[in-house]
């Protein structure tokens, strides 16, 4: 099929929404969470300004001490529900596809809707809400659902490795700690082959209770591609006690940390990678989608911000100079200047961008250079969709890119309404068929975060987009 003229290219678009429908949710309009969705406050989601580019991230401030973790039987009780409630979501994640249907029971219902929307509910919509239809799964989308990092990280590791069997565990896990998101990004690159360690949230003090329950059922034990290691710890992050052999890599700026976990990459890869990214440090929402092609290539994410190149990126660089280098965002992020610094050290260097984070998602996801880029241009693909005020859903999500449909990552900027650009893009790789549905090409598109960060509405119309569609006319 023709990358050019899609096989959907003659179906008229349906009218766009109306673009100011919605409008981008402000800091101030969505609730912070806790483990398990416990209200706290917290530091804005979105990245660092220019002048605390390449700093950690602030310390925030003092929190209630979480309670202890819970005893065995209780975890495994609890974890028994999480590991069906995602095992669901897998199965229904391939019913699009050419995977077989599963037997096993619905999905766990959606939150009851608030009481003053109740009366503009019909009797088929709570219905529907009540199944856990659409809030949690539609025909051609699967919705991780939780209310902050920790918990979608941990249902997302679920989804990828049920952990029903020995088999179905993850060798190690990575932990990155919620306040640092560009470290969270570049440990993404953990996830790809040979290592496939899934990212959890940690803090200083204490695990969240969803990685806590996570790690109970994943229950990861090493092995030769970890060097032993049962977990990776990025920074000073809390482990559980009883997690066996633990490597640490010390964190600092966001270059640093992340020419640290570059370096560690190397060492378990056993060699050079075949790409490296560069991402902006001081725009959390265009850096996003590098997680999801790092857990699915190997390649490293490092950082530079505007005209810098900060030393701990350029010394990785220099020990890859062979290695070609794609910059990942529009020059406002990552200067000419500094590209020009890039290639000072010898490295071939090509820019990916768009010029706001919704079309720089869909550009890198659009992307084809040799063997880099996802080169996602017509239908037949998985897509991971997630708000692009949530950095650390980057890194939580990247196993979804590197098992299942594998696929890049997408951002909507509203919790309503979906972005045109992103609406033209799915209806550019809309399946379609003239004979034979079931030897047709599928998409399916996994929906990271509650209803806060993206509501039934705008899953529903992602769905529809996403639905294989009868070309041409007859039986």
């Amino acid at each position: 099929m023709s990358a050019d003229r899609p096989i959907n290219a003659d179906v008229p678009a349906t009218d766009a929404p109306a673009a100011d429908a919605d409008k981008p949710k402000s800091e101030g309009d969505k609730p912070k969470f806790q483990a398990w969705g416990k209200p706290a406050s917290s530091p804005s989601k979105a990245g660092p300004t220019k002048e605390q580019a390449g700093k950690p991230a602030p310390t925030k401030s003092p929190r209630p001490k979480r309670q202890p973790i819970p005893g065995a039987i209780k975890a495994i009780a609890a974890l028994v529900v999480v590991a069906i409630v995602f095992i669901v979501a897998a199965v229904l994640g391939g019913s699009g596809g050419s995977k077989n249907d599963s037997g096993s029971a619905g999905p766990a219902p959606v939150p009851a809707p608030a009481a003053e929307n109740e009366a503009a509910q019909t009797p088929a919509t709570q219905t529907t809400e009540e199944l856990g239809y659409p809030g949690f799964a539609t025909g051609n989308t699967t919705r991780v659902g939780g209310s902050d990092p920790a918990t979608n990280a941990a249902g997302v590791a679920l989804a990828a490795f049920p952990s029903t069997t020995p088999a179905q565990r993850p060798a190690a896990v990575t932990l990155v700690d919620e306040n640092d998101w560009a470290g969270a990004i570049a440990a993404a690159v953990l996830m790809s082959a040979p290592i496939r360690a899934p990212v959890l949230i940690s803090a200083a003090d204490a695990l969240p209770d969803p990685t806590a329950e996570a790690l109970a059922a994943l229950d990861p034990r090493g092995d030769s591609s970890t060097k032993g290691a049962t977990a990776f710890a990025i920074g000073d992050v809390a482990t559980p006690d009883d997690s066996g052999k633990v490597t640490a890599v010390k964190a600092g700026s966001a270059a640093s940390t992340a020419a640290a976990i570059a370096a560690l990459r190397d060492r378990l890869f056993g060699g050079a990678p075949g790409h490296i990214v560069i991402a902006p440090a001081g725009h959390a929402d265009f850096a996003m989608p590098a997680a999801a092609w790092a857990a699915r290539s190997g390649d490293p994410v490092l950082f530079a911000e505007g005209d810098e190149l900060p030393r701990p990126t350029a010394a990785t660089l220099k020990r890859h100079e062979d290695v070609p280098v794609y910059v990942l965002g529009p020059s406002s992020a990552i200067s000419s200047k500094a590209i020009r610094a890039i290639a000072g050290i010898g490295n071939e260097v090509h820019r990916v961008s768009g010029e706001d984070p919704v079309a720089n998602a869909i550009a890198f996801a659009r992307y084809a250079d040799g063997d880099f880029g996802w080169n996602v241009n017509d239908p037949g693909h998985g897509f991971v969709l997630a708000r692009d005020d949530s950095p650390l859903d980057a890194a939580a999500a990247a196993p979804l890119s590197a098992s299942g449909t594998w696929g890049p990552l997408l951002l909507t900027d509203s919790a309503t309404t979906l972005p045109p650009a992103l609406r033209e893009y799915f209806l550019d790789v809309k399946p379609g068929y003239t004979t034979n549905p079931t030897r047709a090409f599928y998409n399916h598109v996994w929906v990271i975060g509650d209803q806060e960060a993206i509501d039934v509405q705008q899953q529903a119309e992602v769905d529809e987009l996403a639905e294989l569609a009868k070309i041409g006319g007859g039986e």
